[in-house]
């Protein structure tokens, strides 16, 4: 009896060869917080921050239209993002074009790869980047195009024009491996915009000038706040958790858009003796838009020289081309060319000599500097090529455009009624 309760002590004792255990990837509650809290940012931008903006730069008669138009692009472009926007965007596929693994949000992981948050936390991130840049392109089409036929379109240019971009650079697709950078959408989010903005307010053509624009800038100064502060989110963000890359990021993120802002306002103030509030909150958003490109791979100062360049850059193109365009918000111009500004400007501010981060050994300058040009181009032609076929398309199954008549008296009273606006 003792020999048998030694043994199995000593069997007991002795290292056992244990089963194999998995270990279960467990989501950083920091950063999986993070990313959450930027969404929510973003968000604030591309809702309350664009609606405010778009509502007081437009006619007084389509103002209203204008910001309800708003929710109806953000609400139809959630449901393609939920269902095939993401999929396509981020789900292995080819180089030019995601997969349909994530179809309708299916087989998401407990964690994306790489990260250390869910990717249902992922998910909601790249939402709103796709809502914020979807949310722009009414502020270019206000007073000329119809409520239904806006409504339409932002579904279908998120899947055919977005889409393709996002996965092309953030996906790991062509222009990834051509080695084009953007850090968080000079030209995944501001350059699509801004270039598919321009190709719709040629398509649409001009409206009557019986009504004034910018007629209210105090709803223009306040959503273009919002947009400032919501940038924290959409620069911060892509940090991809809560590090000291999406503090830095923020900090440059700022003083780009105030370096804007300044420049802008002593470049009206050379001009024409006065500083317009208007202005200044056009400086700062060219400045956001140009800093998108290298958030957190430029330093402080070199972020201040991106954003005093998109400003006076962006002024004198509005200057020379705003007349013969008729974007009431400004998108292209501050959106697409800052955006534009931005990726070019990158390779130079980049470097270690101007506090940025520098490149892979493997990378020179010249070599970033071509990939930065391959990738301008290729995201404004594809955003021009895609967004007129895409607005011809549907304008053969909804009318696309106000008559005179209607356009003169505005949308607000020509598009809708007592019961609401005409999908006509």
């Amino acid at each position: 009896m003792f020999a048998r309760a030694l043994l199995l002590f000593l069997f007991m004792a002795s290292p056992q060869t244990a089963e194999a255990q998995v270990a279960v990837a467990v989501a950083d509650s920091g950063d999986t917080a993070w990313m959450i809290l930027c969404a929510i940012l973003i968000l604030i931008a591309g809702l309350p921050g664009l609606l405010l903006r778009h509502a007081g730069l437009v006619n007084v008669r389509s103002a209203l239209s204008a910001s309800t138009q708003i929710f109806i692009v953000a609400a139809g472009a959630s449901l393609a993002w939920a269902i095939a926007g993401y999929s396509l965007s981020f789900a292995p596929g080819s180089t030019w074009l995601g997969g349909g693994a994530n179809l309708l949000l299916a087989n998401l992981g407990t964690l994306k790869e790489g990260l250390t948050v869910p990717e249902s936390a992922f998910v909601l991130f790249q939402m709103a980047l796709a809502l914020f840049a979807v949310c722009l392109l009414p502020g270019a089409t206000a007073g000329r195009a119809r409520f239904g036929w806006t409504a339409a379109l932002a579904p279908l240019w998120l899947l055919i024009v977005y889409a393709p971009l996002v996965h092309g650079i953030w996906g790991g697709g062509w222009l990834a491996r051509l080695g084009v950078i953007d850090f968080s959408g000079s030209l995944v989010i501001h350059m699509s915009a801004g270039f598919s903005a321009l190709a719709l307010s040629l398509i649409l053509g001009r409206q009557p000038r019986q009504a004034a624009t910018n007629h209210a800038p105090v709803l223009s100064l306040a959503g273009g706040a919002l947009i400032w502060i919501g940038w924290a989110g959409l620069s911060g963000g892509w940090a991809l958790g809560a590090t000291d890359n999406a503090a830095t990021a923020i900090l440059n993120t700022h003083f780009a858009a105030c370096a804007g802002a300044f420049a802008w306002a002593l470049s009206d103030r050379a001009a024409s003796g006065r500083v317009s509030a208007t202005g200044i909150m056009s400086g700062a958003i060219a400045g956001l838009a140009a800093i998108s490109a290298s958030a957190a791979l430029s330093g402080p100062g070199g972020a201040m020289l991106i954003g005093l360049a998109a400003a006076l850059l962006c002024r004198i193109a509005k200057a020379a081309f705003g007349r013969g365009v008729d974007d009431p918000a400004s998108v292209f111009l501050l959106h697409g060319l800052g955006g534009l500004i931005g990726a070019l400007l990158l390779p130079l501010f980049v470097q270690p000599f101007l506090g940025g981060v520098g490149f892979e050994a493997d990378v020179s300058l010249s070599t970033a500097m071509l990939s930065q040009f391959a990738g301008v181009i290729a995201v404004a032609l594809w955003s021009m090529a895609g967004t007129t076929i895409v607005a011809l398309m549907l304008s053969a199954a909804l009318p696309m455009r106000l008559s005179g008549e209607e356009a003169a008296e505005g949308l607000d009273q020509a598009d809708h009624g007592q019961q609401g606006w005409d999908f006509r």
